[in-house]
C-alpha cells in the first residue's frame, strides 16, 4: 500500500465504466490525457499562458485503474530551461471505500514548451520571487 504524498493533488477524477478496456480496466489513454493535464497546470503557471507539450519523456503503468477509484495526480516542476518546463507526475489510485487502500498506479515526466499567440515558443518569464 502506498502513501498519498502530503500535499493536494493538481488534480483528482473518478474514471467511470466508459473509460474502461475490453478487459474492464481503465484504458491507458484515458489516464495518459489525465496526466497531460495535470502536469499542464504547473507549466502553464510557471510560463504565465499557455503551453505546449512537446515529449512524453517516461511513462510507466504500475498497476492497473479500476472503475470506481478516486484517482489523485500529483505534478511538480523538475526543470526549467529557456522556453522548456519539465514536470514529473505521479498518478494514485484510492479504492476499497471501507478500508481504504492507496495505490500508485502511474509515474510520468513529461516536457512542456512556453508558447506565444502565435503559438510559436516563447522566453519563460523571470521565476516569482
Amino acid at each position: 500500500m502506498a502513501k498519498l504524498p502530503d500535499r493536494a493533488p493538481v488534480l483528482r477524477v473518478v474514471p467511470l465504466p466508459a473509460d474502461v478496456n475490453q478487459h474492464g480496466d481503465i484504458f491507458g489513454g484515458w489516464i495518459m490525457s489525465h496526466v497531460d493535464i495535470a502536469g499542464g497546470i504547473p507549466a502553464a503557471r510557471r510560463a504565465r499562458g499557455r503551453v505546449a507539450t512537446v515529449a512524453v519523456n517516461s511513462f510507466q503503468f504500475k498497476e492497473p485503474v479500476l472503475v470506481g477509484d478516486v484517482v489523485s495526480i500529483y505534478a511538480d516542476i523538475v526543470r526549467t530551461g529557456r522556453t522548456s518546463i519539465t514536470v514529473n507526475v505521479e498518478v494514485y489510485a484510492t479504492r476499497n471505500p471501507r478500508e481504504e487502500v492507496n495505490v500508485k498506479v502511474t509515474e510520468a515526466t513529461l516536457t512542456y514548451v512556453a508558447v506565444g499567440e502565435d503559438r510559436r515558443p516563447r522566453a519563460l518569464p523571470d521565476a516569482a520571487a
